[in-house]
């Protein structure tokens, strides 16, 4: 169980809620808007990013009461593995600061980015219904949050990379010496590159671990990864030099790893590939992602501490999907959390399942 004694303050609609004795199946129940996702977006923040619903910090403090300042919240977390405690990780802001976001591993103050080095978490929301058909930088956020589980450093890469396309930008508006523009274009190269080889392999592993899985109940999808251009740094930046008249009328770098696609496929029954998953049904689609939230959460165990956010899940699955799903969970490594507005559809797993219920933002233990 890679976490446990898990505390929530002044988190969302959670004044001071404590999760202990975790489990490989845990669950959340309660009605709608009882503080259930909260849960769920709180772990999901003991990663590097924003979260499983990317909010503004200051949307994450808890309020007394509308229009007060928020207050400073923290969460935390045991790291257990084989048994013992391997790491405290933990994430807060101050009052001063309620919209920077700070982290301690072990009692030492750290970057989010380093909270991938000890566990990698992966989630399946409701709101990712609509990734097939979202923007493609919504799908690159996808693809990086997963590589997260084969290479720690990418997000330290990702930041490095947006860093230098910020400065680049700046640097060709403001009409800088072509000097200065070597400098940083070598950089944005450089973390360029790094990001495109991690993306490549990610998606590669993905392909790997889908075609190993039944391609019943779930669909299995095929998944390519569309560079956005040249891949290699050197390569990258002259690419990137050349195109500066271009680039600096358009006001943006046209050509770059920040342009790279996710293409997803339907694979037909008889293994050749079928529709753009934009196109399939909302079914096939949802069953696309679950496949693929199966077959990352495989690599993400495969090295390191893993935990799965599973949201609102269950209920939207036939019985024969739902019962393959928890088959396929139990048999991984990967802590599991899910929710749902019942306990009825969790029968299967749930004498083996750690249950709270959720009111107000409150937990009790089941």
């Amino acid at each position: 169980m890679p976490l446990a004694r898990i505390t929530l303050q002044d988190f969302r609609n959670h004044a001071h809620s404590e999760l202990v004795e975790t489990a490989h199946f845990n669950l959340l129940v309660g009605a709608n808007g009882a503080g259930k996702t909260n849960v769920l977006e709180a772990i999901s923040l003991l990663a590097p990013g924003r979260g499983l619903r990317r909010a503004q910090l200051t949307e994450l403090a808890r309020r007394e009461r509308p229009g007060e300042p928020p207050s400073p919240f923290a969460i935390g977390a045991s790291l257990v593995e084989q048994g013992q405690v391997s790491a405290r990780l933990g994430t807060y802001t101050r009052p001063e600061q309620p919209g920077r976001r700070l982290v301690r591993i072990n009692g030492a103050e750290a970057s989010a980015a380093a909270l991938s080095e000890w566990h990698a978490v992966s989630w399946l929301t409701p709101a990712m219904d609509g990734l097939f058909t979202d923007s493609a930088g919504a799908r690159r956020r996808f693809v990086d949050r997963m590589a997260l589980a084969i290479e720690p450093a990418h997000a330290r890469a990702v930041s490095q990379l947006e860093g230098a396309l910020r400065e680049r930008n700046r640097l060709l508006e403001d009409n800088r010496e072509p000097r200065w523009l070597d400098a940083i274009e070598a950089q944005l190269a450089e973390a360029g590159a790094r990001v495109a080889e991690t993306r490549a392999l990610l998606v590669k592993l993905l392909g790997e671990e889908l075609s190993a899985l039944p391609p019943e109940p779930f669909a299995r999808p095929i998944l390519t990864y569309c560079a956005g251009g040249p891949t290699g740094p050197e390569e990258l930046a002259a690419t990137l030099a050349r195109e500066r008249a271009r680039d600096r009328a358009a006001g943006r770098a046209l050509t770059g790893p920040h342009r790279d696609e996710l293409e997803v496929v339907m694979m037909r029954p008889d293994g050749s590939p079928g529709q753009l998953a934009a196109a399939c049904s909302t079914g096939e689609q949802k069953a696309m992602l679950i496949a693929i939230t199966l077959a990352h959460g495989i690599l993400a165990a495969s090295g390191r501490p893993s935990v799965l956010l599973l949201d609102e899940v269950a209920a939207h699955l036939d019985p024969v999907r739902r019962a393959e799903l928890f088959r396929r969970l139990a048999a991984g490594r990967a802590q599991v959390w899910m929710t749902g507005t019942e306990l009825a559809p969790f029968s299967e797993i749930a004498s083996e399942a750690a249950v709270w219920r959720v009111a107000n933002g409150a937990l009790e233990p089941l």
